[in-house]
């Protein structure tokens, strides 16, 4: 493959184009797959009247902008969600063609970004990370590693029993500790997954951002809720993107944590 055409596969526009388009199928996904029905059939329909969206009104952002963020057909609002989880997803895609440089490495992180946006959204939803995502996610991962496509085989093997076990001890003492369940088989299986594709240090790095960022939500929720600590948070909607930086950073972390004991 010509450098030309590397060069155009990685442009920004054609990124955030692509982007856009996967996360409007993402938008599907986010709403069907909890609820077990066909991400194909039937066609993309108003949540409320159900009529059938014509091909220029599902065009990703744009459309809901033409339409004020409302159905053609029966002028009910559509959530603002929808555009956003499509820029999100041409953002993030962006982001991988800035970070990532080789061609397949650049194909492997859009793949894991776009689970990770579907994770995030219906684990914030539905409380629940599906194993159609994480358990293919986690052989993907140690196919690709094994492929010399991601971190090495042995990394991929490590991460998938740090971040699952490590997930899994925090787990287990949190039910010893206070007799509740605080953390479910789901985020676990995630875990599983990111250290597949991150290795141990990754998992690592992804259980610490996504720790520290639930923490201060959680923290946030409570003073302004005035609900206590039982109160239940969907932590896969803040391990998913802790991994996602990870991702595109984290070795940056990890060398600028060094650097301040290293001179």
């Amino acid at each position: 493959m010509s450098s030309e055409t590397l060069v155009i596969l990685r442009h920004p526009a054609l990124l955030a184009g692509l982007g856009a388009c996967v996360g409007s199928f993402l938008n599907v996904v986010i709403h069907r797959l909890p609820r077990k029905e066909s991400l194909l059939r039937p066609g993309s329909r108003c949540p409320d009247c159900r009529e059938p969206i014509r091909p220029w009104d599902n065009v990703p952002v744009i459309s809901w902008l033409l339409l004020r963020g409302r159905c053609r057909a029966c002028g009910e609002r559509i959530s603002f969600r929808y555009p956003f989880v499509e820029l999100l997803t041409a953002v993030l895609f962006m982001a991988a063609g800035r970070f990532i440089a080789e061609p397949t490495g650049l194909a492997v992180a859009l793949v894991f970004a776009t689970a990770m946006i579907a994770v995030t959204f219906i684990d914030l939803d539905h409380m629940i990370i599906p194993d159609v995502i994480t358990l293919p996610g986690t052989l993907l991962g140690l196919a690709a590693a094994f492929a010399g496509l991601v971190v090495g085989p042995l990394d991929a093997l490590l991460g998938v029993l740090i971040g699952a076990g490590g997930l899994l001890f925090i787990a287990t003492g949190y039910r010893a500790a206070t007799g509740r369940e605080g953390l479910g088989g789901g985020d676990v299986k995630l875990l599983a997954m990111v250290g597949a594709f991150l290795g141990p240090v990754g998992a690592f790095l992804t259980i610490l951002i996504g720790s520290v960022s639930g923490t201060l939500f959680a923290t946030w929720f409570m003073l302004r809720t005035g609900k206590g600590r039982t109160a239940e948070l969907p932590f896969g909607t803040f391990l998913a993107p802790g991994a996602v930086v990870v991702m595109f950073v984290g070795t940056r972390i990890v060398e600028a944590y060094w650097g301040l004991f290293v001179r």
